[in-house]
C-alpha cells in the first residue's frame, strides 16, 4: 500500500478536499486502484451533531455514517462506496483508546498522546485503507488521505505527529506529501507573493513533515520566476510545484494535474515510474469543455433554512447538476430562504417578502430539501402547496417530503391543525410522528440512517419508472419522524399515493400525486449517490419535468441512456448577476476554486 497525504497551508478552504479527489482521479486514470481518508481534527465522534453553519452538510454513508463533505466528494470523484472508519476525528480516535485502557489493553502503563493516541491513528489509517471500495477485491494500490485544518493548529498536533511516524513506518517510497498553499496576488502590485508558502513550509518541516509536491493555489498560473523562487526556498524540485488556479468549474482540476505531468511528480516519489500507464482522461476533458458549453438554462428553486450556505446543501446542488446536464441543461440555482415566505415575513420584511415571492414564481422547479427544527417549516409548506396547486413540478426531500404530507393535509383534507410532533408536539392530526425506535436522549448517531430498501407498491408510478421499473431500490437515510402509519388509508383516499414503502410496509417512502406532472416526495436522500454521468433518477425527473422532458426520461431505454451518457457539469447559484468565461457562473462553494461570480 502506498500513501500520499494532502495538507494545507495559509488558510482554511483553499481546496485540500478536491485536490485531493483530483488526485485521486488522476492516479486511478493511470491504472491504479484509489481509496481515500479524510482526517477532522475535532473532537466531535462524526458530523452528525454539527450545524451546516459550522461545517457544511452532513453526508451519509452506506453504513450509516455521518461523515464530512469531502467523504462525498471522493465518492463523486472516484465513484466509489466509503465506510464511516475512513473518516477519522480526534473523538473517534480519543474513544478508541480510552476504551482500550478501560479493558486493560495498555498493562498498566501511563496512557499518552505519544506513544498511544499517535500509534492509534496509524493503525486506524494501515486499517481503513486495506478496506476495498471499489466493488473488487484486495486493498486498493493508493490511499490518498486528507488533513484536514490548516497547519499549525494545536487540534491536528497529534495528527501531525503520528503522520510523520508514519512516513518512516512506511518507508521510503511509500510515501508522498502534497502540501497545498495560497500564493497570493497582491492588487496594488500585481504580484505573485511567494512568502506565505514559504513560511507555511517551514512550519510543516518544523513538524517533523517534508513536502515532495507544493500544490499552489493562485487566481492565475504562476509564472516561471515564481515556480523557480518556491523551489529555491521550500526545497522541492521545480518539476513538483504545480498551479492550481481559478477555473470555471471544479471538473478541470484533474485535467490541470494531468498537463502539468504530476502523476509523474508523485510516481517519481512512490517508486511507481514505468509502472503506471499515461492517465486516461478523455471523459473528464469531454465533461470539463462540453460543460462551458451549456446555455439553455432550467430554473430549480431550493427552498431551505440554510440558503445562506451553499455547503449545507452541497450533494443537493451537484446532484442536480448532474441530471442538468443529463439534459444537456444549465443548471440556475436560486436561493429562496424558507422563512422569508411566511406571513410574519411580509409584516417585519414585506421587501425580503415580496423578493422570495418573486423567486418562487419564476421558476421552473421547485425543491425542498431536508432540515431540522421548526424554523422555515411554514415557508417550506407553502412553497409545496404553491408546486402544487400551480403544476410546478416538485421534488420533496426527508422534510420536503414530510411537509408535502402536511400540506396536502390541510388543504385538500382540511385538517387546519396538521403537523409534525416534531414541531407540535400535542397537534390534533399528527400527519408525521417520532420513529418508535429513536432515541428522545442522545442525539448523535439515534437516527435511522444508512442505506435501506424502499420496495415499490405502486408499479405504474412516476418514481418507479423513473427507477427503471425495479422492485425495489437502496437508498441513503437520514431522519427520526416519519409519516403517521395511522393516517396513511385516510390521506391515500383523498389522493395522495405512496408509491414506495419499506419493508415492513409500514413506513412510508415515497409519495406522489398522479394528478401532477411531477410531484413527488422521498423520506430518503437520493442525493447521496447521485454521480456525473450517473444522475440521481428523482432528480432527473425533476430536471427533466422542469423541462418538458419527462416523458423522454420515464421511457426505461431514455432514462438508461441519460445515466451512462458522457455530460459534463454546468455552474450556478443565486447572487449577482455576473458573466463569467464562457458564459459560464463561477461558484463560490466549490472549495476555493472558482472567483465567486454568481448568476441569479
Amino acid at each position: 500500500m502506498k500513501y500520499v497525504l494532502v495538507t494545507g497551508g495559509v488558510v482554511s478552504g483553499l481546496g485540500k478536499g478536491v485536490t485531493a479527489s483530483s488526485i485521486g482521479v488522476l492516479l486511478k486514470a493511470c491504472g491504479l486502484r484509489v481509496t481515500s481518508i479524510k482526517i477532522d481534527p475535532y473532537l466531535n465522534t462524526d458530523a452528525g451533531t454539527m450545524s451546516p453553519f459550522e461545517h457544511g452538510e452532513v453526508f451519509v454513508l452506506d453504513d450509516g455514517g455521518e461523515v464530512d463533505l469531502d467523504l462525498g466528494n471522493y465518492e463523486r470523484f472516484l465513484d466509489i462506496k466509503l465506510t464511516r472508519d475512513n473518516n477519522i476525528t480526534t473523538g473517534k480516535i480519543y474513544q478508541h483508546v480510552i476504551a482500550k485502557e478501560r479493558k486493560g489493553d495498555y498493562l498498566g502503563k501511563t496512557v499518552q498522546v505519544v506513544p498511544h493516541i499517535t500509534d492509534a491513528i496509524q493503525e486506524w489509517i494501515e486499517r481503513v485503507a486495506a478496506i476495498p471500495v471499489d466493488g473488487e477485491e484486495g486493498p486498493a494500490d493508493i490511499c490518498v488521505i486528507e488533513l484536514g485544518g490548516t497547519i499549525g493548529d494545536i487540534e491536528s498536533a497529534p495528527f501531525i505527529e503520528a503522520l510523520g511516524q508514519f512516513s518512516y513506518r512506511v518507508g521510503t517510497g511509500n510515501f508522498c506529501l502534497v502540501h497545498v498553499s495560497l500564493v497570493p496576488v497582491l492588487n496594488v502590485v500585481g504580484e505573485q507573493k511567494t512568502k506565505p508558502t514559504q513560511h507555511s513550509v517551514r512550519g510543516l518541516r518544523g513538524l517533523g513533515l517534508i513536502p515532495d509536491i507544493l500544490a499552489c493555489r493562485s487566481t492565475k498560473a504562476l509564472e516561471e520566476n515564481v515556480k523557480e523562487k518556491l523551489a529555491q526556498f521550500c526545497h522541492v524540485p521545480l518539476e513538483s510545484i504545480f498551479t492550481l488556479y481559478d477555473v470555471p468549474n471544479i471538473w478541470h482540476i484533474p485535467l490541470l494535474l494531468k498537463d502539468q505531468k504530476a502523476h509523474l511528480a508523485i510516481s517519481k516519489v512512490l517508486n511507481l515510474a514505468g509502472i503506471v500507464k499515461e492517465p486516461s482522461l478523455e471523459e473528464w476533458t469531454s465533461r470539463a469543455e462540453l460543460c462551458d458549453n451549456l446555455h439553455v438554462p432550467v430554473r430549480i428553486a431550493v427552498v431551505g433554512k440554510y440558503t445562506g450556505l451553499s455547503d449545507a446543501y452541497l450533494s443537493i446542488l451537484k446532484a442536480l447538476l448532474h441530471a442538468s446536464v443529463a439534459c444537456r441543461k444549465k443548471l440556475v440555482v436560486d436561493w429562496v430562504p424558507a422563512c422569508d415566505l411566511e406571513k410574519e415575513t411580509e409584516k417585519e420584511n414585506p421587501n425580503a417578502y415580496k423578493a422570495a415571492w418573486k423567486l418562487l414564481k419564476g421558476v421552473d422547479g421547485v425543491l425542498v430539501p431536508g432540515g431540522f427544527g421548526d424554523r422555515g417549516v411554514e415557508g417550506k409548506i407553502l412553497a409545496a402547496k404553491y408546486a402544487r396547486e400551480n403544476k410546478i413540478p416538485f421534488l420533496g426531500i426527508c422534510l420536503g417530503m414530510q411537509v408535502a404530507v402536511i400540506e396536502f393535509a390541510r388543504s385538500v383534507l382540511s385538517l387546519l391543525d396538521a403537523n409534525s410532533t416534531e414541531f407540535k408536539p400535542d397537534t390534533k392530526h399528527p400527519c408525521i410522528v417520532f420513529m418508535p425506535e429513536g432515541s428522545r436522549t442522545h442525539m448523535g448517531g439515534t437516527m435511522r440512517l444508512g442505506s435501506r430498501k424502499s420496495i415499490f407498491t405502486v408499479k405504474d408510478s412516476k418514481s418507479a419508472k423513473l427507477y427503471g421499473n425495479k422492485s425495489f431500490v437502496d437508498e441513503r437515510h437520514r431522519h427520526r419522524y416519519e409519516v403517521n402509519p395511522d393516517m396513511v388509508e385516510r390521506l391515500e383516499k383523498a389522493g395522495l399515493s405512496f408509491a414506495a414503502k419499506d419493508e415492513t410496509g409500514k413506513r412510508m417512502e415515497i409519495v406522489e400525486l398522479p394528478n401532477h406532472p411531477f410531484f413527488i416526495g422521498a423520506q430518503f436522500h437520493p442525493e447521496y449517490k447521485s454521480r456525473p454521468g450517473k444522475a440521481s433518477p428523482l432528480f432527473l425527473g425533476l430536471i427533466a419535468a422542469s423541462c418538458g422532458e419527462l416523458d423522454t426520461v420515464m421511457n426505461p431505454a431514455s432514462v438508461h441512456q441519460h445515466l451512462i451518457s458522457n455530460c459534463p457539469k454546468s455552474v450556478f447559484v443565486n447572487g449577482t448577476s455576473k458573466k463569467a468565461p464562457n458564459g459560464m457562473a463561477d461558484v463560490r462553494y466549490n472549495n476555493g476554486y472558482c472567483n465567486g461570480l454568481h448568476t441569479r
